[in-house]
């Protein structure tokens, strides 16, 4: 269970560096469409990307505790 334990933290870690290049990514899209592609949403809804990772970094955490727990 340890191993399980530590895997979700590190898969958390990891989620949450994808989360802010895909948001950052999306974020620089969103402001180039905005100036030069007329796009008409804002910038700041590119931050809705981070809604599934915040949820699945949130679900490892549990996970990863939730196991830590189980062993001690």
């Amino acid at each position: 269970m340890k191993i399980l334990s530590k895997l979700f933290f590190v898969l958390a870690v990891l989620l949450s560096d994808v989360m802010c290049a895909v948001v950052a990514y999306d974020y620089c899209d969103m402001l180039w469409g905005i100036r030069y592609a007329c796009y008409s949403a804002p910038a700041w809804t590119a931050l809705f990307t981070a809604i599934p990772f915040a949820a699945a970094i949130v679900v490892c955490i549990v996970l990863a505790l939730h196991f830590k727990k189980k062993i001690g």
